[in-house]
């Protein structure tokens, strides 16, 4: 257990029985009152947001967390198995930590994964992924004076808006938090 005075931004926290990222920490002191440390933080598993009032001298328990990179290998289920890089020991990952991201994962990629006490509680995939399209509609000439985009299927089954230029067999830069297209890869 450690006192209020010691957290700071990004420490986890286990707060009334759940995990919580600390957002913002700030300490008050009003007028003639006692001071005080005004804490936002975001649940890790739900996402929600909670602002609490810490007294200086509260006792919080302040977690551990272990993060490192791992190589994603197959998906197993509702799991998705990767590997240590260091030591090759493999481990089940629920998907729904990677949220909408995991459908640009590749088998190969290099994702980031946080253990706290051996239970996974936060996974994040690259900001961005180059992927090979494999289908999409040929151009029709002409159509290309203004910015026209047009769908194309890429290797993870994910269909994306890119420009008319774009052809089947081309890889492409996507950004996997917004789902759009970046750049064309040579």
């Amino acid at each position: 257990m450690a006192k209020a005075s010691e957290v700071k931004s990004g420490n986890i926290l286990r707060f009334n029985g759940e995990l919580v990222q600390v957002e913002d920490f700030l300490h008050r002191t009003p007028g003639n009152l006692r001071a005080f440390y005004q804490a936002r933080m975001r649940n890790v598993k739900s996402g929600k947001l909670v602002e609490y009032r810490f007294r200086v001298d509260e006792e919080v328990e302040i977690c551990r967390v272990e993060t490192s990179d791992y190589q994603y290998l197959y998906e197993d289920g509702d799991a998705l198995v990767v590997m240590d890089n260091a030591t090759y020991e493999q481990f089940n990952i629920p998907k729904l930590l990677f949220g909408k991201t995991v459908r640009f994962l590749k088998e190969g990629m290099n994702v980031i994964v946080a253990f706290e006490s051996d239970e996974p509680i936060m996974a994040q995939t690259p900001s961005h992924v180059e992927l090979e399209i494999t289908y999409s509609e040929p151009a029709v000439k002409g159509d290309t004076s203004t910015n026209a985009l047009k769908y194309a299927t890429v290797e993870t089954g994910v269909e994306i808006k890119v420009p008319m230029f774009i052809n089947q067999g081309d890889k492409v830069k996507i950004d996997t938090r917004t789902g759009e297209y970046v750049e064309r890869v040579k």
